[in-house]
This record gives structure tokens, C-alpha cells and sequence, in this order.
């Protein structure tokens, strides 16, 4: 076919962006542990005994691996047959965020030490350890938590009533002679000592506030136990649900569709069926075979 790409791109294609394949999968792996090494080394140069004695050896370090990600960011593009769509997706974003502030400290001191974003590319694990399929317990919190947003809202703005309340009273009762200055300050008082951090820069003095914020310590571990309930909640019904149409498939006779990695050369679209040969969005041939 005229259209069709190259043999040497399908290859590059299939090591950087599969990992069924065993030049995939070593390919991940080595990018994890040279992740892990850049953000290992970025750690240790923000230490300054460590920086002081090694940071030449460091600095190299960095470079090196920095080099190596460009590269790696480069071939990404080049072995797609729509670039835009890796620049602009989600990793494509965060492979550029956590290759440019090595360069850019050329230019700007102190903007190394974002390459702490790399961290974010070890999200890819999900791909290589093909977790993908079991990510259906994430999706259950996240629609548990959308679903608990207007109990929980409610909840939140009956729980910062009260503690502009009880600030107020602690001001009051207090007073500028033991640190609660202001309103403010003292709303920030009840805050803090509601949610059991308890900061010790404020502390009532007089029996009265004493009393007063034996009451909101108490009421602390009540108030935080009530979101965690909300959302168990809707967890539980979601999880119920999804049990219920899973025993209706297998009463159906249905069998689950197993997902491979492959993602499409075209549209970089993930999550096909592990006989599938085209893109199932695009229709592109997910292999040159």
C-alpha cells in the first residue's frame, strides 16, 4: 500500500508504545528505572552536603537521562502517524513538562529541580503491569465521590458555619490576651484543633475555652468519620450494581472481553481486544503483519 509507513516506524511504534511485546515491555522498564534515577537524583541535589560534594557527578547524571528523554520524546512523534495526538494527550503533555526544565535552567535558575514531574510518567506502569482492567474499583470511588458531592457539600458548609460560630465564641471568651487576636484567627483556631492537627501556636488558656475545645476536639472524629460514610455509601451501591450485571452475564452465558496493550499507530487509542487486528475507533491495521 503507497500510504503505508515504513517497516523500521511500525518496529520503533511497537517497542515504544507496546507492551505485549518483550522489546515493549523491556523498553517500559527501562524508562521507569530511568524515571525513578532522575527524580532520585533530583532529590539528593536538593540536599546540600550531597550537592556540595557531588554535584558535578549529579549535574552529568541529569543531563544524560535528560538527553535520553528527549530522544525518547522525539521517536514518540516520529513513529505516529498523527504527532498532534501524542503532543497534545495526556502523556504527551507531561513527557514534554518533565524533559524542558532541564533546559530551561540554562536560562532560569532553580527551574531544574521540576523535573520532579517525570514522577508523573510512572503512571505508564498501569500499562506495562496491564492494570488497566482492573482500574473498574478507581472508576467506583470517583462516581462515589461525584455521586456524594451534594452530601458532602452540605456537610462542608455546615461544618464551616460552626466554626465561625464557635471562633467567634473563642474569641470572645479569649480574647487578644491569649493569641486569639481576631475572628479570623480564631476561626482558624477552631479549624484546626476540628480536625485534630492541632498546630499549638493558639491555645486557650481560660477553663471556659479549655472546655470549649475539649467540646470541638470530641466533635472532630465524629465530623470526619461522616464524608467517609457518605461516600462508602455510594460505593457500596455502585459495587452492587456492577455485581448484579456481572452475574446476569454469566447467567447470559457472556464471557468477559480480555484488553491488550496495544495502542493504535494512528489514533493512539489503548485498551483493544486481544484478537483485534484494526483500531476499533479509526479502523487503522494495528499491526504490519
Amino acid at each position: 500500500m503507497e500510504n503505508q509507513k515504513p517497516d523500521w516506524r511500525y518496529r520503533l511504534h511497537e517497542i515504544i508504545y507496546e507492551a505485549d511485546t518483550p522489546a515493549g515491555k523491556l523498553f517500559d522498564v527501562i524508562l521507569l528505572i530511568a524515571i525513578l534515577a532522575s527524580i532520585l537524583f533530583v532529590m539528593l541535589e536538593s540536599v546540600s552536603s550531597i550537592d556540595a560534594k557531588y554535584h558535578k557527578e549529579l549535574d552529568i547524571a541529569e543531563w544524560v537521562i535528560t538527553i535520553l528523554f528527549s530522544l525518547e520524546y522525539i521517536a514518540r512523534i516520529i513513529c505516529v502517524r498523527k504527532p498532534f495526538r501524542y503532543i497534545f494527550s495526556f502523556y504527551g503533555v507531561i513527557d514534554f513538562l518533565s524533559t524542558i526544565p532541564k533546559y530551561l535552567s540554562l536560562f532560569l535558575a532553580g527551574t531544574h529541580a521540576l523535573v520532579a514531574l517525570r514522577a508523573l510518567r510512572l503512571l505508564r506502569v498501569f500499562r506495562i503491569l496491564k492494570l488497566a482492567r482492573y482500574l473498574g474499583a478507581s472508576n467506583h470511588l470517583a462516581n462515589a465521590i461525584r455521586a456524594s458531592r451534594a452530601k458532602i457539600g452540605v456537610f462542608l458548609f455546615a461544618v464551616l458555619i460552626a466554626c465561625i460560630i464557635f471562633g467567634t465564641i473563642m474569641y470572645l471568651i479569649e480574647g487578644e490576651d491569649h493569641g486569639f487576636t481576631n475572628i479570623p484567627k480564631s476561626v482558624y483556631w477552631c479549624i484546626v484543633t476540628l480536625t485534630t492537627v492541632g498546630f499549638g501556636d493558639i491555645t486557650p488558656e481560660t477553663p471556659l475555652g479549655q472546655f470549649i475545645a475539649a467540646i470541638i476536639m470530641v466533635l472532630g472524629y465524629g465530623i470526619i468519620a461522616v464524608p467517609t460514610g457518605i461516600v462508602s455509601a455510594e460505593y457500596t451501591k455502585a459495587a452492587g450494581k456492577d455485581e448484579e450485571e456481572l452475574t446476569k452475564e454469566e447467567l447470559s452465558g457472556l464471557t468477559p472481553i480480555h484488553l491488550n496493550t496495544i495502542s493504535c499507530p494512528n489514533c493512539l487509542t489503548n485498551h483493544h481486544q486481544d484478537d483485534a487486528e484494526f483500531c476499533f475507533k479509526c479502523g487503522q491495521k494495528l499491526t504490519d503483519d
